[in-house]
């Protein structure tokens, strides 16, 4: 049997205290499984906004999605996991990456690095938040043993090896840095690609005991009654995709709500995908395909 789906937002706007609960009280209504925050400069700062989350709320789950490892010194993040999680009754989940927008840590004044040292650094974080929090000496203690679930995101080998090792949830960005363009600035996959990046983690974790859980962020999510031009609107921001392509891309989900949970059901069939967010602007239209899809 497939593994059941997962819905998740991605919330990257805080206005006030009690808007924020609201918002987030909502997506519950809606029938969202994970709240999440992202890890940019101008964004909220995800801990704090993922405690007031779970306050205002009582099924969802909270994460990060995901924090830049590069702007974390190790043994402060394990703190803020361990307190976040106590904070939430055991609710967090943590998203880890080595983040991809030079201009975020030439503000923070951090080091960029290169790519591997990014990886390098992204593995040092793991090893060490595994070592910090499965320490019965640690305090503050997570209330989930050994360590919160943790998911990794990328594309690379290397981070695909890493994920197949250390994370419970794998999630596949479905872009890369575009050749000659400033850092930050990325191509989409192609769906042949996204595939192929698929069965490379795939070949990794050929050796696990128990599957990772395979996520997947749409970039899209479009109601309409004219797929194909919900495509074509998308080819000048594609980066060499052809309509035909997005049409069959998980970035990009569009038509009506049956078409919609259609897309999300092939997508669980070709790539394994089960576990699929959104962003903030399609919490609302994003719902009826979540329950369209309930308990399929």
């Amino acid at each position: 049997m497939p593994r059941p789906f997962r819905f998740g937002v991605n919330l990257a706007a805080v206005d006030s205290g009690d808007s924020w609960r609201d918002k987030c009280r909502r997506a519950e209504e809606l029938g969202y499984d994970v709240l999440l925050v992202p890890d940019h400069l101008g964004a909220p700062a995800p801990f704090p906004a993922l405690v007031a989350a779970a306050e205002a709320t009582e099924r969802p789950r909270v994460g990060t999605f995901v924090l830049n490892a590069g702007l974390w010194n190790p043994a402060l993040l394990a703190r803020e996991i361990a307190t976040c999680d106590r904070l939430t009754g055991g609710r967090l989940e943590v998203g880890l990456g080595t983040g991809y927008v030079r201009s975020e840590y030439e503000r923070a004044g951090l080091p960029w690095g290169s790519p591997g040292e990014r990886v390098d650094h992204l593995e040092h974080a793991v090893g060490e938040l595994e070592r910090l929090l499965a320490d019965p000496g640690h305090t503050p203690a997570s209330v989930q043993r050994p360590r919160p679930p943790l998911l990794i995101g990328g594309n690379g080998d290397r981070v695909l090896a890493l994920a197949a090792r250390r994370a419970e949830i794998v999630s596949l960005t479905g872009g890369r840095q575009l050749p000659g363009a400033p850092d930050g600035v990325l191509r989409l996959l192609s769906p042949d690609e996204l595939e192929q990046r698929v069965a490379a983690y795939r070949r990794h974790a050929a050796a696990r005991e128990a599957p990772a859980e395979l996520n997947f962020l749409v970039q899209r999510v479009a109601v309409t009654d004219d797929r194909r031009a919900a495509a074509r609107e998308l080819v000048p921001h594609a980066m060499g995709l052809s309509e035909d392509e997005l049409l069959e891309h998980p970035a990009l989900l569009c038509g009506s709500t049956a078409e919609m949970a259609g897309q999300v059901l092939a997508h669980r069939e070709r790539y394994g995908f089960t576990y699929f967010c959104v962003h903030e602007p399609a919490l609302e239209a994003f719902a009826p395909v979540i329950r369209e899809l309930r308990g399929t």
